[in-house]
């Protein structure tokens, strides 16, 4: 792998080292195409039509913002974000961090065991309970390929994301979307109620996500050797890959928004806001039952692609912030517990799903802090050190999310 990736940066061999680089950002990619992607979406594009475009695509420039510095600091420590907390902050903060982290694991795999049991139950008919076993089963399955190397999970994935992408692009173009619309939705902020700053912050929390924040940094990390003066030649590698991710990301979560707001909002049906009632209507007012099919199977591809990211996510932070491994198929039957009480107790996915993504953003500044901070460390950095203006921005970034989950709260507590 060293030497096709030194081919690539001395000139030769370019399309071979280009391979070897690519592929965190696709992993990271699936995490902001998951089933809390599709709640939040469905949910913003039914009840304002295209008005929060706007939100999907500040959160996807944030996003690519952010991914980029994690890559960045994988490359430059050869240490994934939890390692470099667990080294440079006090032991106390660290179990927190570590703490906080897995809350924010265990609302990821929320979303993602629910999404893709739901999957199975509007597709085949089983129970969700059945679907949530099943998932397990699946995630637990892929899981294993990566003892055939992670090249090979990362392919898998890539094809998962890609065909998420078709069918949602097929899907809009069949919806017939107002396209003056989309561009005003896109280009004018707005927030047409309190409850839409809400939704808007679920969106963030979907789209930023904290836990392949960790993840990009750990992929990225010795992926290649490299000498100090070609780390900044691999970083435009980097760059690259994560703007192709994350504009792919980004695509998805526009057209998803875009087709409830052209299929439900356009006919008046406003309070369409769960995937379970999206599913049913896709149908009727489409045309054609093919159009409900594409979407459960997209729905069902990202539940099980953003379930096995979020368990690789969550081996990371618990070897990185503290050290210590379980087996991968204890953490994924761990994992399962949440959903499979939320399926036994009634709770409405949507809801649940919703609820889920607001956690998310909540645990965002505390991968985003010490981000921003250690990648602007010339110390740890060295020639990969952030310029001034980035760092800026990042520190903007995480004072607008910290303050829309401020509103959050309120919004809770006193609405």
């Amino acid at each position: 792998m060293q030497h096709q990736a030194q081919q690539t940066l001395s000139g030769k061999g370019g399309r071979t080292g280009w391979m070897v680089l690519f592929g965190p950002a696709l992993i990271a990619a699936v995490a902001y195409v998951d089933p809390g992607n599709f709640a939040t979406n469905i949910e913003a594009g039914s009840r304002y039509g295209y008005a929060l475009l706007w939100v999907v695509l500040m959160s996807n420039v944030m996003a690519m913002l952010i991914q980029a510095m994690s890559a960045r600091l994988g490359l430059a420590t050869g240490k994934n974000l939890a390692e470099v907390i667990r080294e440079r902050f006090p032991k106390p903060v660290v179990w927190f961090y570590w703490v906080q982290a897995e809350i924010v694991a265990i609302a990821t795999d929320l979303a993602e065991f629910l999404g893709a049991a739901l999957a199975f139950n509007l597709l085949f008919g089983l129970s969700m309970m059945q679907g949530a076993i099943l998932t397990g089963i699946i995630t637990y399955a892929a899981l294993q390929l990566q003892r055939f190397g992670f090249r090979l999970m990362e392919i898998i994935i890539g094809a998962m994301i890609m065909a998420i992408a078709g069918g949602f692009f097929v899907e809009l173009f069949l919806s017939h979307p107002d396209q003056g619309a989309m561009v005003k939705g896109l280009l004018l902020p707005s927030f047409p109620d309190s409850y839409a700053v809400y939704l808007a912050t679920g969106i963030l929390g979907a789209t930023i996500m904290p836990h392949v924040i960790y993840l990009h940094s750990a992929l990225s990390q010795n992926r290649i050797s490299t000498e100090p003066s070609q780390r900044n030649k691999v970083m435009r590698y980097y760059r690259l890959d994560v703007i192709i991710g994350m504009t792919l990301a980004g695509l998805v979560n526009m057209a998803l928004l875009a087709l409830a707001a052209a299929t439900f909002h356009r006919h008046g049906y406003e309070e369409i806001v769960s995937i379970g009632e999206s599913y049913k209507m896709l149908a009727p007012l489409m045309g054609g039952n093919m159009a409900s099919y594409i979407f459960g199977f997209a729905l069902l591809l990202a539940g099980l692609s953003s379930s096995i990211v979020g368990t690789m996510s969550g081996q990371i932070l618990m070897q990185g912030f503290v050290r210590f491994h379980i087996p991968i198929g204890l953490r994924r039957l761990i994992t399962m517990v949440p959903a499979i009480v939320v399926i036994v107790l009634g709770v409405s996915e949507q809801k649940a799903l919703v609820a889920s993504q607001v956690i998310l953003s909540f645990g965002i500044p505390f991968a985003l802090i010490p981000l921003v901070k250690f990648t602007a460390d010339k110390k740890l950095m060295g020639n990969l050190v952030n310029r001034p203006l980035l760092s800026v921005v990042g520190v903007a970034v995480c004072t607008l999310i910290i303050i829309l989950n401020a509103y959050v709260l309120f919004y809770s507590l006193f609405e």
